[in-house]
């Protein structure tokens, strides 16, 4: 699974920009700006990545139906895994 990094805690912010983000092709280890947002490229995480990070108390997890999207809370951070 791809994994991109928002560096926010603020879901308003991350619901603003998820529509450019989601168009937006980033190369590997790429950093960017959207509307101030620093976001990354993490690479690809494992497919028991999700079910390990479930079972941390700290990590709020999310869903999108279109496209399909897993979005991981935690800390400053939000994580986006693309199924």
């Amino acid at each position: 699974m791809k994994c991109i990094t928002v560096y926010t805690d603020n879901l308003t912010e991350l619901s603003d920009i998820l529509p450019e983000l989601i168009e937006t092709t980033l190369e590997e280890n790429e950093e960017k700006q959207i509307d101030g947002i620093t976001v990354s490229d993490a690479g690809e995480v494992p497919e028991d990545y999700i079910e390990k990070m479930k079972s941390k108390p700290e990590v709020a997890v999310l869903h999108t139906k279109k496209p399909p999207i897993t979005i991981l809370q935690h800390h400053n951070v939000f994580e986006l895994l693309f199924l």
